[in-house]
């Protein structure tokens, strides 16, 4: 039982470190913020793996990461959107984690790819949301004469449907290539 907690918790380290690294390699689309990288993948192959709480937790590590390196920050309550929840609820992508491994019990690597793909859009467009929130209520003055509810939502919409989708394909591609990674040992 020991080992498998010490095993939990180097895993979080080390994905939420590789989260950390994966979104200096972006490509940034607005010089005000938004880029798409594969910053959700380290958190998303982690919650499938362990469950929820070792998703949440690597994604609050890897929010906290960004927020005290290198942060664009205008207001506490728009770093806790922008960087604490929105990093964070992308571990609900650990809600799929049952029938993921269910499609591995069964060999069914389709089964594995819808599930992977579905889990990985819930916790995209969780973090979306507090991205919107934040885009709406505290960048307002960039929308100009346009309303900022929808300004926030195509702005951001604009990298984050991109990041969802090529991190929805590499999470699928990596645990349908290798469907072991799902399943922990003594499991």
């Amino acid at each position: 039982m020991r080992n498998k907690k010490l095993l939990w918790m180097i895993e979080i380290a080390l994905f939420a470190a590789i989260g950390y690294v994966l979104d200096q390699i972006k490509f940034s689309i607005w010089a005000q913020g938004g880029s798409v990288s594969f910053v959700m993948l380290p958190i998303i192959l982690i919650a499938i793996r362990w469950g929820l709480s070792a998703g949440l937790i690597t994604g609050l590590l890897v929010g906290l990461l960004n927020m005290t390196i290198n942060p664009y920050i205008v207001h506490w309550a728009q770093a806790l959107l922008d960087y604490v929840f929105a990093f964070t609820f992308v571990g609900f992508a650990a809600i799929v984690r049952k029938q993921v491994l269910n499609g591995v019990a069964t060999n069914r690597k389709k089964k594995i790819a819808i599930y992977v793909v579905i889990g990985t859009i819930v916790g995209g467009l969780l973090r979306y949301i507090c991205h919107i929130l934040a885009g709406a209520i505290f960048f307002k003055e960039y929308a100009g004469e346009q309303n900022a509810w929808i300004y926030s939502i195509v702005y951001n919409g604009t990298y984050m449907f991109p990041a969802i989708v090529i991190t929805a394909i590499a999470a699928a591609f990596i645990f349908t290539a290798s469907p072991r990674l799902i399943k922990r040992e003594n499991e």
